[in-house]
């Protein structure tokens, strides 16, 4: 059930007004197996792994990306105990454009959901994370938590759970459902939803998503089509310094963009039941870089990374680049990269660890790799992946290049949980998502 599927292009029909009410307006004719429907069919956390201290984000700098706002920001309107409005959605239905809306953690918005189409609001949780639990209440229009249709968005530093609709409505209540342009989500947890994220474009091949320093686990509804991060087909998809795990029955990731650019993220199945652990379902230009790849024993596909498996539509590009990542296989079995494209895929300073083909295709192009043998991680049970004294992956590994002007060579190293240090180089990289210190 969890391998190819074929779909059509996504195509959203966006709504002119703010509502903050539940309520259904668009039919269910997405195809059953792409489960997307309300859309207009055209065509606990796991042991971590240590980092250093001063942690950075990619170009490197000196903040933590992952810490939380502190403090109401000047001119921001304010929501939560004594301030201009008690919930999020009463300030996102007064918002102006450009607005920034702060919401103190310390409130209680379990229930509250709701739609916008508003352009460039920023919604930011400050204080720590701001939580809406949504169990037991339909979200917003029968999609997400928060439904967002404005050309611009950022939502920072939230935590969204329990959104469910029924199964004749799609099985497909999101945290954020995304039917924009362009959307950044920082510092945020979706858990427990029957998607994470669940996104498509207002127009096809238009629009850019970031995701950074966020996490998603146990989402899903169990039925092989939700997933804990779903974008559908817009220009670009950026996901960095993110942990993705325990889905239930989908993918870890799941992108139909045109271009990918995937650095320094976990990506762990864990105890969970996910398909794919990254699946890049119509291709495009690529590029995977720095992460920690993990398929479990409980999988619901032998399959690790997927890329163009329901063919590489018109005017995107067939470019697979995988680099300096560190794939664990703990089933055993099955294939790392599956490539369904004439275009031979790279594979570079990668870690394959624990059994398992490395790649579906004879042409790919692979240097330096370390194919089977042990690695000597610090601790592979508890996710340390650095690297032990001895290890025959230190100074093993070649200078990748740059690919479409992109540098391939990591910058950066994931730190647990959600975060990101810069990598030191020094001599010959090392094979995998650490360097030997």
């Amino acid at each position: 059930m969890n391998g190819l599927r074929l779909s059509s292009t996504l195509l959203v029909i966006a709504l002119a007004a703010v509502a903050c009410a539940p309520g259904d307006d668009a039919s269910a004719d997405e195809p059953r197996n792409e489960q997307l429907p309300n859309e207009a069919a055209d065509g606990g956390a796991s042991p971590g792994v240590p980092g250093a201290s001063d942690p950075t984000v990619d170009p490197p700098g000196t903040e933590d990306a992952s810490a939380p706002v502190v403090g109401f920001s000047p001119g921001s309107v304010r929501v939560g105990p004594g301030q201009t409005y008690a919930r999020p959605c009463e300030a996102i239905a007064a918002a102006k454009p450009g607005d920034v809306i702060e919401v103190d953690a310390a409130g209680n918005y379990d229930g509250d959901t709701c739609a916008w189409t508003t352009d460039n609001l920023t919604v930011r949780g400050v204080y720590g994370r701001a939580k809406i639990d949504l169990k037991g209440k339909t979200p917003a229009q029968q999609k997400g938590i928060f439904t967002i249709y404005a050309a611009n968005a950022t939502v920072e530093g939230f935590e969204l759970s329990n959104a469910a609709i029924s199964e004749d409505a799609g099985n497909n209540g999101a945290g954020i459902r995304h039917l924009g342009r362009n959307l950044t989500v920082r510092r945020c947890f979706f858990h427990d939803n029957q998607n994470g994220i669940l996104g498509a474009p207002d127009a096809a091949g238009v629009g850019t998503v970031v995701i950074e320093t966020s996490e998603f686990a146990r989402n899903g509804a169990g039925d092989g089509y939700s997933h804990n991060m779903y974008l559908g087909n817009y220009a670009s998809f950026t996901l960095r310094s993110s942990y993705s795990h325990a889905a239930r029955g989908g993918h870890l990731v799941k992108t139909r963009a045109v271009t990918n650019d995937v650095r320094y993220n976990r990506l762990t199945d864990e105890d969970g039941t996910a398909s794919y652990e990254l699946e890049l379902t119509n291709g495009g230009l690529s590029i995977i870089v720095g992460n920690i790849i993990e398929q479990s024993t409980t999988t619901q596909n032998p399959n690790l990374l997927s890329y163009g498996a329901e063919g590489i539509p018109g005017g995107y590009d067939s470019h697979l680049y995988v680099v300096n990542n560190t794939f664990l296989n703990r089933k055993g079995s099955g294939t790392f990269v599956v490539v369904a494209s004439p275009t031979p895929a790279v594979l570079t300073n990668n870690i394959f660890w624990n059994g398992g083909t490395v790649s579906s295709q004879a042409s790919a192009v692979k240097t330096s790799n370390l194919e089977g043998g042990d690695p000597m991680f610090v601790d592979v049970a508890a996710y340390d992946l650095r690297l032990k004294a001895g290890s025959p992956a230190e100074n093993r590994g070649t200078d990748p290049g740059v690919a479409s002007g992109q540098p391939l060579l990591p910058a950066s190293e994931y730190v647990h949980p959600t975060n990101v240090v810069a990598r030191p180089i020094v001599g010959a990289i090392d094979i995998g998502a650490y360097e030997r210190r």
